[in-house]
């Protein structure tokens, strides 16, 4: 059913695929684009980065590979980070259009390759938040002291879906009034690992490091095809604030500042954090599950008969912020999808809209909902501990998230070219082949990590490798495969059904701009 605004638009009569998927945003985009209220400053972009991207999740997941894990941040931080970056922080601030990478992918390749990158960045979200999130929360309440929460029991259902909804309900809530959730988590989250990386000192001080030589730091091809994954998982998401270009104040100046500043902040909320895990926590206690919070519990030790008071505080605050970190992600992640929908990308006559009265796109919202109750129920059907469960979880978040990438750096790197005429308030000092080896050098990264994600210990035998497969996840390959290709398929189908069902929509194309 078409609005009175639709009405209005000039409708396309041609059919071709070339009109229907060309540049101009839509009537319905035009129209949602219009609801939208101004109320992120530089501040909030900055915080809002860092609440989304920085995750704790990550910290003990890397360092289970040792002190390799260090040598291989750094590297990932030189070669990949900091030109990514450099790449989103002048593209962010050319095009500053609500829906961010979807709308940058339209404007390089066109509506379908859009509507893929659209629909693997949103649905990582609810899966992560609902299959990973959820997951380590529930085990950073356990740590609390505040009561054992059996797994598979019903307090344990009950305190996963409660978490996975409450992030909804915090993306759901007016942007002005809902943006303070994020901000106060990241400055919580900075302050947790301060203090942690203060304690991790006092404790080495006191106690010595844990067994660790120089030999350590040597990396492996174990390390490197393991740990490069979860790294780019952790180090991408910076240009995710874009997603809420039209709700930003200033975007053309405050998004590359934005960027620039929080992948800055993240570099060292990841750097330092796991060198502090790997000198006080033995690599082979470490899990990825709980590996930031073992060492917590550890380096607290140095505050003597008050550690568990600590240890509790800390536990809750952690809880809180990953509150604030998936709500961050939700807020910004079903702002993309319900500008794709509203752009004839995706299931466009219902989940394209948002709210009147709270300029939030409650419908997207409470999708994401119901895929991360979903994926949290069928995760827990995963036979396999607590720490096997959160690591396949957690690569089915990371394999569609680096998969969509594959599509966002090419479309940044060719938007320089193809726009040329498009100004640029902040433009990396390179010319076009200079970009263009950056775009090269991260999108190797990307294509690598993404084939290590889907299929992990193929690459290994090629080197002569032995690679266990059961050992290293705690599942067989055919279980593992199982869930992440069932996972991709499955959401192929979606997407070429939101398409097809998106067709009246994006024959009601908007006025150019």
């Amino acid at each position: 059913m078409s609005s009175p605004a639709l009405d209005k638009a000039a409708p396309n009569t041609t059919g071709s695929d070339r009109t229907l998927d060309n540049q101009t945003p839509t009537a319905l985009a035009q129209q949602q684009t219009s609801l939208l209220r101004k109320t992120l400053g530089r501040f909030d972009i900055i915080f809002l980065l860092v609440a989304a991207v920085i995750g704790l999740e990550n910290l003990g997941q890397v360092s289970t590979y040792g002190a390799e894990a260090f040598t291989w941040t750094l590297v990932l931080a030189v070669t990949f980070l900091i030109p990514y970056g450099l790449i989103f922080a002048e593209t962010g601030s050319a095009f500053a259009e609500e829906g961010g990478a979807y709308t940058w992918v339209r404007d390089a390749f066109g509506r379908p390759w859009a509507a893929i990158a659209s629909l693997l960045t949103w649905v990582t979200q609810p899966v992560w938040v609902g299959g990973t999130m959820s997951f380590l929360a529930t085990e950073t309440w356990n740590h609390a002291g505040l009561g054992q929460i059996s797994a598979g029991s019903a307090t344990d259902y009950a305190f996963k879906l409660g978490f996975t909804w409450l992030t909804v309900l915090a993306a759901i809530i007016s942007l002005h009034y809902g943006k303070w959730l994020p901000t106060v988590g990241a400055i919580l989250k900075v302050l947790i690992l301060v203090l942690f990386v203060g304690s991790a000192i006092a404790y080495v001080v006191n106690n010595g490091m844990a067994p660790m030589s120089a030999g350590d730091f040597s990396p492996t091809l174990m390390g490197f095809l393991g740990a490069t994954p979860v790294l780019l998982f952790a180090f991408l998401g910076f240009d995710s604030g874009s997603s809420a270009a039209a709700e930003m104040k200033n975007p053309l100046r405050d998004v590359p500042v934005g960027v620039l500043r929080s992948t800055a902040i993240a570099a060292a909320c990841y750097i330092l954090p796991i060198a502090a895990i790997l000198a006080v926590v033995p690599k082979d206690q470490l899990s990825g599950v709980g590996g930031f919070l073992d060492a917590t519990k550890i380096v607290f030790g140095v505050f003597g008969g008050a550690a568990d008071s600590v240890m509790r505080v800390v536990s809750l605050l952690l809880v809180l912020t990953f509150v604030a970190q998936g709500a961050a992600w939700m807020m910004v992640s079903d702002r993309m999808q319900a500008m794709a929908a509203a752009d004839g990308a995706f299931y466009g006559g219902f989940f394209g809209h948002f709210n009147r009265r709270l300029g939030t796109p409650v419908r997207m919202n409470l999708l994401s909902g119901v895929v991360g109750t979903v994926f949290l129920l069928a995760a827990m059907q995963v036979d396999g501990s607590a720490a096997s469960v959160f690591e396949v979880v957690l690569i089915i978040s990371i394999t569609t998230y680096l998969l969509a990438y594959l599509l966002v750096f090419p479309a940044a790197i060719r938007l320089r070219t193809v726009r040329p005429d498009v100004p640029r308030p902040f433009r990396v000092p390179v010319g076009n082949a200079g970009w263009l080896a950056m775009g090269v050098v991260t999108f190797a990264w990307i294509a690598l990590g993404s084939w290590v994600a889907v299929f992990p210990g193929t690459l290994e035998p090629l080197f002569g490798v032995d690679y266990d497969f059961v050992d290293a996840w705690g599942v067989s390959r055919t279980q593992f495969e199982v869930f992440t290709l069932g996972t991709l398929a499955v959401l192929g189908v979606i997407g070429l059904l939101g398409y097809w069902l998106a067709k009246p929509v994006r024959e009601q194309i908007g006025t150019a701009p």
